[in-house]
């Protein structure tokens, strides 16, 4: 295989081109059905998953069977994955690792149930990296999966075997979370819309109560801003979140006149690179040209964020290398951990004494976060600190120190919602000189996604984004 292919399964099958809301709709007036567009779904997954190694199990056969039921769900039965970050009835579940045997699920876990209650019939998981701590899809478990965009770079991750699917046009939709921006990395790397909502919108996985906060977030991968705003709007249906103003239908009309603050430096005070600055700006004027208001902002965020939140994720692995025979398997085993998640719980154990500080200021920033969104709609920033990573810069035989330093700069901007719990979005808005994908990330305040979503529905009409159609 040459490493550097862009890998398309797009064709001229019953899935053309269209995005999940088209298909639901063709299905919904007799123009398609489920079972049609399941086979070619899985047709196409045969085609480019040698390529792409995105997919963690198939459940081929019986997605045929379901799709020969009803579905209750807006999507009408359109297929997806579920990444392999949790339960799906009958079939093993890994967490990108080799410390679990990949025990059978005998039940869905409860955002699979979620995500599937929308009407979407899935085809298996997809791929994540070991425990999903990391932002790339490389694993001891699985190996590498591949961008379609370039198969000799990362899809980002962690959620990056969906990302690459939906990418490549095996399936419009699919299952994504995000700790540290892992909806979001991917959907970046792999030029696909991510929103991570409002903490509660969807009913996330939980943390012990001692955490600072809640950084655990589910949602979808997806190609059009109208998917990711359909998915939140069904799950909304079935599972309101009284505390927030609805996110409610898809808008046809929007605001033009919203503060936007732009930033471009990490809390240290350091610029991006040119090419992630540039791709900013642009996006910055292309807002004004629709009514809105530029202000370009300094980092407002306190100094120490990235290592304290650094130090979060060092319990969270500490959490996960200690508790996963409670957790996840009786039968877990801790000595086939690899590098990285070693070099994180050392890391904790050093560090142990910084712990309560650190959790003592990340407690605080939601209310820093919110007073700073007090004089602005929106910010607007890259979603990435760097351009997408080939294949092994963040892959499992990388040393944990080195690992450690690349990660930091490759993640500035995306963490920030994780501890407020506010919304944030990421569109496929550029490119970079290698013709890989630059996500520019909007968020706002807690409870306004309905505010994202309008602004990133106005920016999709106004903009033409490449995809690999």
């Amino acid at each position: 295989m040459d490493s550097h292919n862009k890998i398309s399964a797009f064709r001229d099958d019953s899935l053309g081109n269209d995005d999940t809301v088209g298909l639901a709709e063709k299905i919904k007036k007799g123009d398609l059905n489920p079972q049609t567009i399941t086979q070619d779904a899985i047709e196409r997954a045969q085609q480019v998953n040698p390529h792409l190694n995105a997919i963690a199990v198939e459940d081929f056969d019986s997605a045929l069977e379901r799709s020969k039921e009803s579905f209750s769900g807006v999507f009408q039965g359109v297929p997806t994955f579920i990444k392999d970050t949790d339960q799906v009835h009958g079939l093993p579940i890994y967490f990108g690792s080799r410390t679990l045997p990949g025990d059978i699920s005998s039940k869905y876990s409860k955002t699979a149930k979620q995500v599937l209650a929308t009407g979407l019939n899935h085809l298996g998981t997809s791929t994540t990296p070991e425990f999903g701590l990391t932002g790339t899809t490389e694993s001891l478990r699985f190996g590498a999966t591949r961008n379609p965009w370039n198969t000799g770079y990362s899809t980002g991750g962690s959620s990056g075997g969906s990302s690459a699917l939906v990418a490549a046009g095996v399936i419009p939709i699919a299952h994504a979370n995000d700790g540290a921006g892992s909806i979001r990395i991917p959907a970046s790397c792999c030029g696909l819309v991510g929103l991570k909502a409002s903490r509660g919108r969807i009913k996330d996985k939980e943390v012990p109560g001692y955490f600072p906060a809640n950084i655990l977030h589910d949602g979808v991968v997806t190609r059009t801003v109208r998917d990711t705003w359909a998915f939140h709007t069904s799950i909304e249906q079935n599972n309101p979140a009284k505390e927030y103003p609805p996110i409610g239908e898809i808008s046809e009309t929007y605001r033009s006149d919203l503060r936007i603050a732009v930033l471009t430096e990490n809390c240290h005070g350091n610029q991006s690179d040119d090419v992630l600055v540039e791709a900013v700006h642009d996006v910055a004027k292309k807002c004004e040209s629709l009514g809105h208001n530029i202000e370009m902002i300094s980092n407002p965020f306190y100094k120490k964020f990235d290592s304290d939140f650094w130090l979060l994720w060092t319990h969270l692995a500490f959490y996960l290398r200690y508790g996963g025979g409670k957790e996840f398997s009786s039968n877990f085993d801790a000595s086939q951990l690899e590098q990285w998640p070693q070099y994180l719980v050392n890391h904790h154990w050093k560090n142990l004494h910084k712990l309560p500080i650190a959790f003592w200021r990340l407690r605080k920033f939601a209310s820093d976060y919110e007073k700073l969104l007090e004089g602005f709609d929106i910010l607007l920033t890259p979603t990435l600190g760097t351009t997408p990573p080939k294949i092994g810069f963040f892959g499992p035989e990388v040393d944990g120190e080195t690992h450690w330093h690349r990660i930091n700069e490759y993640l500035p901007f995306t963490k920030y919602q994780n501890i407020s719990g506010a919304p944030a979005i990421t569109l496929p808005c550029s490119t970079d000189s290698e013709d890989l994908p630059i996500g520019i990330q909007f968020a706002s305040r807690l409870g306004e996604d309905r505010l994202l979503l309008e602004l990133s529905k106005q920016l999709e009409e106004a903009s033409t984004w490449k995809s690999l159609a």
